[in-house]
């Protein structure tokens, strides 16, 4: 039995996305690393269920310049997550999405319509019906996507099994600006959220987990760390810490003091 399907195995509580199951909640981007061996060392220190890479950024000019960037992917033996980074038209998105499937030979994408180049924030207005076009072209599609109660909903109606929204613009690092409307979509949709975009800190991918997110993707937190191994370490122990917390069961919020140890008879010198 191989490590990663032993590590499968012995989860007793896995992210299941499209039926699949992955061993861990993180799922962890590839770019902007300092060097190819920093990337491998912080993915064996965090073990992500899913490593990202962006066809168009990664692609065959670059591929020659890094000649061992496409082995590396190999030698992690982490299932990838191609995504359609840097695509602004709905024809860019479906001919890299079609391309990855060929490059990596899987149906998983990671739907990015990026519809404004200073925020990155995603073209609401055609992602929905992108989506759909893909998942009848027997994608998996994972999209990218704001806050947004209706829109992620719409994702949802057109067939995708699990949605990405944003906690904050991509690369940020600010965390969650809007619990409300995040609390919200964890509250109304029934299907897997993760959180992609705008953690900076581990405890804030600690406090979405503990919101009840079924996950996180990371990528910039980690890279542009001083340092990412360690960082990485640090983002998939507060990854489990949140969503250990949210299975539990917190305790509510009181108005009051509440004493904790309690209290057994009554002190001789309070006695009459």
């Amino acid at each position: 039995m191989t490590a990663s399907l032993l590590n499968q195995t012995a989860n007793p509580d896995p992210l299941v996305l499209y039926g699949e199951t992955f061993a861990s909640r993180l799922l962890l981007g590839t770019s902007r690393y300092p060097s190819p061996q920093v990337l491998e060392n912080a993915v064996q220190a965090s073990t992500p269920g899913m490593i990202t890479v962006s066809l168009r950024r990664q692609g065959s000019a670059v591929a020659e310049a890094h000649s061992d960037f496409w082995d590396l992917l190999k030698k992690m033996a982490v299932p990838v997550l191609p995504n359609t980074a840097g695509c602004h038209s709905p024809q860019e998105v479906i001919t890299t999405a079609q391309m990855a499937r060929e490059v990596f030979e899987t149906a998983w994408i990671k739907l990015e319509l990026i519809g404004d180049d200073y925020t990155l924030q995603p073209d609401t207005l055609k992602l929905v019906s992108t989506a759909e076009i893909l998942i009848k072209d027997g994608f998996k599609v994972l999209p990218y996507c704001t806050e947004d109660l209706i829109l992620c909903q719409r994702l949802v109606d057109v067939g995708c099994e699990a949605v990405m929204p944003w906690a904050a613009p991509i690369g940020t690092g600010q965390g969650p600006l809007n619990p409300y409307a995040m609390k919200l979509l964890r509250d109304r949709l029934k299907v897997p959220l993760l959180v992609d975009a705008g953690l900076g800190l581990p405890s804030h991918a600690c406090t979405v987990m503990e919101w009840g997110f079924d996950g996180v993707l990371l990528n910039t937190a980690v890279a542009l760390a001083d340092d990412p191994v360690v960082m990485a370490k640090a983002f998939s122990m507060a990854v489990e810490a949140g969503r250990h917390a949210f299975i539990s069961g917190a305790m509510p919020a009181q108005q009051s003091a509440q004493a904790s140890t309690p209290l057994v008879g009554t002190p001789f010198w309070h006695q009459s």
